[in-house]
């Protein structure tokens, strides 16, 4: 079955890297209210697997923020670092099918602008050891049709060149790991950020590699401060920190084009309509800028 004919599933994925910030809000109460709207299922996967960039506690605090939303998932909450072994047994795929290659470049190799060159496509070098794995990628277009953006078109070989599934660390990479977790969970579509969808066209790729059923996607709008920075970076300006938790959701829900009535003040008033009132048509395509000053 494809993503349109299975019961819908869908997730939010936060990494552990500090507490939630406002951007991050915004795309779980997305995904959340896009999987209340198709009668499905709505999970959290926390993606700890990347031990050099976690803030201790910071995952305990983020779903004790999500939770303060009245954001549950409907299953237990999944973490990456338990998923290893699914990680390792998709490597071995890739390259005992020729879809991956051991690479012995690190970043210092890369040209100027970053896309990989293919050193080791054709196998090491001489006086090269193999540091990371790269999938290989062909000068080839993958279309897909996002939800919200319409259609899009990528060519990763042109953005990134063949690129790192499993880092020189022996740590497994975001494409890859991402990719192997959304099929376990069997996700139909996955709702983000829009800062992630020059990341779709790589993991479409993976699907493929790997002969697993893709998701569809739909990528929201990035919110962005009165300066045009993206929100998650303007921590000063951050709503989460600097309101309470309905000032916050109200400001989340207007990103996403939903404005409740001025009488729905509690949380769980708030979230109630939206989930009564949710239209995807009502979310802006682009960057939106919102503030704790725009609420009146």
């Amino acid at each position: 079955m494809n993503a349109q004919t299975r019961p819908y599933r869908g997730r939010f994925a936060p990494s552990p890297t500090g507490e939630l910030h406002f951007g991050s809000l915004v795309a779980a109460v997305g995904s959340f209210l896009q999987a209340r709207a198709r009668n499905g299922r709505w999970l959290v996967r926390i993606e700890d697997i990347d031990p050099p960039r976690e803030v201790a506690g910071a995952a305990s605090s983020q779903l004790k923020t999500l939770q303060s939303f009245g954001l549950v998932p409907d299953e237990p909450v999944i973490f990456q670092r338990q998923l290893g072994a699914n990680h390792q047994q998709a490597l071995e795929r890739l390259l005992a099918t020729g879809h991956a290659y051991p690479c012995g470049c690190s970043r210092s190799d890369l040209p100027a602008d970053g896309i990989y060159p293919g050193t080791c496509r054709n196998g090491l070098p001489p006086g090269r050891t193999a540091r990371s794995i790269r999938v290989r990628v062909d000068d080839e277009e993958i279309a897909f049709v996002d939800g919200l953006q319409g259609m899009q078109r990528q060519n990763p070989a042109r953005q990134t060149g063949d690129f790192v599934v499993r880092r020189a660390d022996g740590l497994v990479a975001y494409q890859l790991a991402v990719v192997v977790d959304d099929a376990a969970s069997h996700i139909t579509e996955v709702v983000r950020g829009a800062d992630l969808i020059d990341s779709t066209g790589r993991q479409l790729h993976l699907y493929r590699c790997l002969g697993l059923s893709a998701p569809n996607y739909i990528h929201l709008p990035i919110v962005v401060d009165e300066q045009g920075e993206k929100l998650s970076k303007s921590t000063g300006a951050d709503p989460i920190q600097r309101c309470n938790a309905t000032t916050a959701l109200r400001l989340a829900l207007r990103a996403l084009g939903h404005e409740p009535p001025a009488a729905k003040v509690a949380v769980a008033d708030q979230l109630d309509w939206a989930q009564r009132h949710w239209q995807l048509t009502r979310v802006p395509r682009g960057p939106v800028a919102i503030g704790v000053q725009s609420d009146r």
